[in-house]
């Protein structure tokens, strides 16, 4: 947007070794050797991650973190890449926010070594924000909505181009509504059509869903708090059926109101769990069956699908990203990049 349960459970679901018996799982930093904000995050895998962020400035790192190469485009250091979808080590699109034509995608093909940019958006009164695939071909771009519409650009063919998809496909935004720039996660997918859009900055904190692939909208009420600093931030589907909302208010990040959502008929309608993180979070991750979640003020983390926290780390991170065999990494402010022990 223009700007407790028992230990032995909490480990089981974690897949945490049995001889960490005792001990929740922690951040472990990796050296970026940089200060960039990083919103954008892709997991690959243990070895294999992405980041993206301020003054132009993208991260691969191949050997789990002990290294990271520098490999963003050349001279685009006054854009803020906030969201990055990696394939593999090879294989990335990355999406630039702002107004007017500070809003474009590049791919590379070749790790980082040449990018192509694919997508530059001319209409002043669109904002993109976050990108999400369904797989290595079809993916979704959203901007905050023109003439009173949410806009999303489609690609079929990993992100080498991009048409917008037409807007009468879309229920009408609310007053000031919008998505929030805040971790790559205001756009995310399940399955091979199942897509949702995070929204705020109006009277009501919405979810969008399509079943179609992107072609049609409903839009859902949740019981997060909205404002124009206050939404839903992020979301994450397990399945195209169950998933989890999260956000709260950037500009008053202790807030105690409801941070969290739960959804569990592919986001028609959602509830506030008797538990929840203590204020502002903007990243969302599924871990198997448990959910994490991360924020300026701290990560927290959910063994049975959001209904119940624990905090586990006061350290600051914008976004967080799980591969399916389960490994982690976070990342946020003044190059802090970790990977989950």
């Amino acid at each position: 947007m223009r700007a407790v349960v028992l230990v032995v459970g909490l480990l089981v679901a974690l897949a945490v070794p049995a001889s960490a018996s005792g001990h929740l799982p922690k951040w472990e930093l990796t050296p970026t050797g940089v200060t960039a904000q990083f919103r954008g995050l892709s997991a690959v895998s243990a070895r294999v991650a992405w980041v993206s962020g301020t003054q132009g400035t993208v991260l691969r790192t191949v050997d789990g973190g002990r290294t990271w190469k520098s490999v963003g485009p050349p001279d685009t250091g006054t854009l803020e890449f906030r969201d990055v979808e990696a394939f593999d080590a090879d294989h990335a699109v990355i999406l630039s926010i702002g107004p007017g034509t500070d809003s474009r995608v590049y791919r590379t093909d070749d790790a980082g070594t040449h990018w192509r940019q694919t997508f530059q958006n001319t209409d002043a009164a669109a904002f993109y924000d976050c990108l999400a695939f369904f797989d290595p071909w079809r993916g979704l771009a959203m901007s905050d909505p023109v003439d009173g519409r949410f806009r999303v650009q489609a690609t079929v063919d990993g992100g080498r181009s991009w048409r917008q998809v037409p807007d009468n496909g879309f229920p009408p935004a609310l007053p000031g509504e919008a998505g929030f720039a805040a971790s790559g996660q205001c756009v995310t997918t399940s399955g091979p059509f199942d897509a949702w859009l995070a929204t705020g900055g109006g009277a009501t904190a919405r979810v969008l869903h399509s079943g179609d692939g992107g072609r049609h909208w409903t839009a859902s009420a949740t019981p997060l708090p909205s404002s124009q600093s206050a939404g839903v931030f992020a979301l994450a589907f397990r399945t195209p059926w169950q998933g989890v909302a999260i956000g709260g208010d950037f500009a008053n990040p202790t807030a105690p109101g409801p941070a969290v959502a739960l959804s569990s008929d592919r986001g028609r309608t959602w509830r506030t769990p008797g538990q929840y993180p203590a204020g502002y979070r903007s990243g969302l991750a599924w871990r198997g069956g448990t959910v994490l979640a991360v924020g300026p003020g701290g990560s927290d983390l959910s063994p049975d699908g959001g209904r119940h926290w624990t905090s586990f780390d006061a350290g600051s991170f914008d976004s967080v990203d799980c591969t399916p065999l389960g490994s982690c990494w976070a990342s946020g402010v003044g190059g802090r990049v970790a990977r989950l022990g």
